[in-house]
């Protein structure tokens, strides 16, 4: 019986973990709702729904010195109709949008999603002896100026769960272009702010965590970069491959932590998507 209860919580222990880790990587993949657009030339009409099931895999550095790359395989699940768009662990409620003319309208939405910043004291050398940060989970709302130039949105979200007690806000441009029929390219550019709150709590050093290789360190607000690109190839209406890569800038306030020897951090992700 104890080998039974040992082999069980281990079971639940490792299916958290798991999901958690599968959380993590579709949170910093922000732009992955668009992997599963309809792709085909045909649109569904403004009533039906969309399902989508799919594989990913997920290659991500996060800037904490001496923390190992992380390699994760994720299934993906999208949903999507008139009123809501729902993948992985981000979901959306559409609003009614505003029609400036035949090729500009602005879209508005509410906003939630996992956030994975967490980290645990055993993740790296140097965060050994640090009280865990958890993840959370955050909402707010969103905007989207399409136009026929490039689509500009924006996005404020603030820590919903409360253990950062953060906000960020975020400022991003992504011109879609198509390639024949089976092609998509998708490059973007993204400015995002993350108060003193958020990055204290992820990247700070509190009076009873400092030692000798690790100063007290009080974060202050900060503006990320980021640059990436999505690419689609869309083999029919039901099957398609795509791959996001994206580096994030940080910013001094992030690299002068005691915590961070990085001035980057970065991710591959590659999947295949289903939609039914």
């Amino acid at each position: 019986m104890h080998a039974l209860h040992f082999f069980r919580s281990s079971f639940r222990v490792e299916l958290a973990r798991t999901a958690m880790a599968s959380a993590f990587a579709l949170g910093l993949c922000t732009s992955l709702p668009s992997v599963a657009a309809e792709p085909a030339a045909k649109k569904q009409s403004a009533e039906s729904s969309s399902w989508g099931l799919g594989i990913g895999v997920l290659s991500a550095q996060k800037p904490y010195a001496g923390i190992d790359r992380d390699n994760t395989v994720l299934p993906l699940i999208y949903f999507e109709n008139k009123y809501v768009r729902v993948f992985g662990p981000g979901a959306e409620v559409k609003l009614p949008e505003l029609n400036i003319s035949s090729s500009q309208r602005i879209g508005f939405s509410i906003l939630g999603k996992y956030d994975g910043s967490g980290y645990k004291p055993g993740d790296a050398p140097i965060l050994n002896g640090m009280s865990k940060r958890e993840s959370g989970f955050w909402a707010g709302a969103g905007m989207t100026w399409h136009n026929d130039v490039v689509d500009v949105n924006a996005d404020w979200l603030a820590d919903a769960s409360g253990n950062s007690k953060g906000q960020s806000f975020s400022l991003g441009l992504e011109k879609t272009w198509r390639f024949g029929e089976h092609v998509m390219l998708t490059p973007r550019l993204k400015a995002k702010w993350l108060d003193k709150k958020y990055v204290d709590y992820y990247y700070g050093v509190r009076a009873d965590e400092v030692r000798a290789d690790r100063s007290a360190y009080l974060g202050q607000s900060a503006v990320n970069s980021e640059l990436g690109i999505r690419a689609n190839y869309i083999f029919d209406a039901r099957n398609s491959v795509f791959m996001d890569v994206g580096v994030t800038g940080l910013a001094k306030e992030i690299k002068n932590s005691p915590l961070v020897d990085r001035s980057t951090e970065n991710r591959v992700m590659l999947g295949y998507m289903y939609r039914f």
